[in-house]
């Protein structure tokens, strides 16, 4: 399981202090995204328990309890749900009251039709999913947590 990097204090994701973990590995390739460098499935680095060690331990640092926010890549393609499922099932047994944010291309009417055990747990489990594609021809940079207007 590859990933892409780890801010451990992110101001701009979501409200508050966040932990964003962004994936490795995108399908949708939007014309304009900001992360193009984490399309490839084979750029990245591995993820092991340590990397899950240091998210943990990145939610409370300093005694500051932050959100999560999970990105990409495509946190959903069926390359990275199983290390989406994961880290958002150990994070939430150990901090039960922070917000989890995900952000997908794909959209929520599709995936909540799904008979996929991991994306279905995904679903009940983050707090906030912010679904669609980036359309570039829809831009708007004053929008809350998305960068076009779809």
């Amino acid at each position: 399981m590859k990933y892409a990097g780890i801010i451990k204090n992110d101001l701009a994701a979501a409200p508050g202090v966040c932990v964003s973990f962004f994936t490795q590995g995108c399908p949708h390739h939007c014309e304009g995204c900001q992360n193009p460098e984490t399309w490839d499935f084979n750029g990245g680095k591995e993820f092991t328990n340590k990397v899950l060690d240091e998210l943990i331990t990145a939610i409370n640092a300093n005694n500051v309890e932050r959100n999560l926010c999970i990105m990409g890549g495509e946190p959903l393609c069926p390359e990275n749900e199983f290390l989406t499922n994961l880290i958002i099932t150990e994070i939430k047994k150990i901090y039960p009251n922070i917000k989890i944010y995900i952000w997908t291309g794909y959209i929520y009417d599709n995936l909540k039709n799904s008979n996929n055990i991991r994306i279905k747990n995904i679903l009940k489990t983050a707090d906030y999913l912010i679904d669609g594609p980036y359309i570039q021809k829809e831009r708007d940079i004053t929008l809350p947590l998305r960068g076009s207007r779809n």
